[in-house]
């Protein structure tokens, strides 16, 4: 996993809650996402399926995208398609993934970059691995968020962000034996260069076997785990949890999330995503690649699309050739 890391952890800012920080989140549910294909056919988890909206409010979607082996030739994405009315946040571990939209934005992400595209009122966009890539195989691993916007801003024009790993805000646990990757929000001080509509937190964690981490976290925030690979626990009565398994927290002040003694071979240490974001608690009308309030809006966003209304597709494809220098 070659998201972004340093040699020594313990070079790094610690993470260490208050002692005044006694309320730690306990578990309320433990779910497993189910399997299925995404795009042209790439294997993923749905990391929020069977959650209660109301527990995930501002996220609405989480896919772990692979982890799969690529041979020649089977590198696979999306085509051309609409979003109005959220955020698509996409964190690449392994391969590489281009991007090209509607609204001039574009670009390549690897090895623990991140796209952040805010649809807004609307556009076309297409992801996909370049096509050396697709010649030549390899590894792919990645998550994509779909961060919900509150009314005020799902009619704002489109941006996008280019969050490359070393970027990153970095932090380790008191002991060294956990390191924090923070994408976006703040944690401890450390903050993350994503910049967000919707107050929220973005953590990749890596845990050693046998390590323990406690996260300081805001108490407006709610709170979700999810594990990419590896097994362990979280919360201080240690209720199991292990690859593909998503917890949703309760209310507290502090994340407790552990690794077990022994992991698998293929992933000697345990990696772990915490999101948290302040709900929006308002009507949500989802279908396909439209998050709006009502259901005529959605109708209304189809109804764009249909007419060209969301943008064309650039004749122009976004070059990638410093990307390709690099890896190929």
């Amino acid at each position: 996993m070659p998201a972004i890391t340093v040699d020594d952890w313990t070079t790094l800012p610690r993470v260490l809650p208050l002692p005044t920080q006694t309320e730690d989140r306990a578990p309320i549910t433990v779910t497993t996402a189910p399997q299925g294909y995404e795009g042209e056919g790439f294997p993923v988890r749905r990391a929020f399926a069977g959650v209660d909206a109301k527990d995930l409010d501002p996220f609405i979607h989480l896919d772990q995208m692979g982890e799969v082996e690529y041979a020649p030739g089977e590198p696979k994405g999306t085509p051309w398609h609409p979003h109005r009315g959220f955020e698509t946040v996409t964190y690449m571990i392994d391969g590489v993934m281009d991007h090209q939209d509607s609204h001039g934005g574009g670009g390549s992400i690897t090895d623990g970059d991140t796209q952040w595209m805010t649809a807004g009122s609307g556009l076309l966009h297409i992801e996909a691995p370049p096509e050396w890539l697709v010649g030549k195989g390899g590894l792919f691993h990645g998550l994509q968020l779909w961060v919900n916007l509150p009314r005020a801003d799902k009619w704002k024009p489109p941006a996008y962000q280019d969050i490359r790993g070393a970027d990153v805000g970095l932090a380790s646990s008191p002991d060294g034996g956990a390191l924090l990757r923070v994408i976006a929000g703040e944690v401890d001080g450390v903050r993350g260069p994503g910049s967000t509509h919707t107050p929220m937190a973005m953590v990749h964690a890596t845990l050693a076997p046998g390590a323990e981490l406690v996260v300081p976290w805001r108490t407006d925030f709610n709170a979700l785990v999810y594990v990419m690979n590896g097994e362990g626990y979280v919360g201080r009565d240690r209720r199991p949890i292990r690859t593909g398994q998503l917890a949703v927290l309760g209310h507290g002040e502090t994340i407790t999330v552990g690794a077990s003694a022994g992991q698998e071979a293929r992933h000697p240490a345990m990696d772990v995503v915490l999101l948290g974001g302040l709900p929006i608690r308002e009507p949500i009308a989802w279908a396909g690649p439209f998050v709006m309030n009502t259901r005529a809006e959605v109708v209304q966003a189809f109804e764009d699309f249909q007419k060209g209304r969301l943008g064309t597709i650039p004749s122009q494809p976004v070059p990638h050739a410093d990307v390709q220098g690099e890896l190929g």
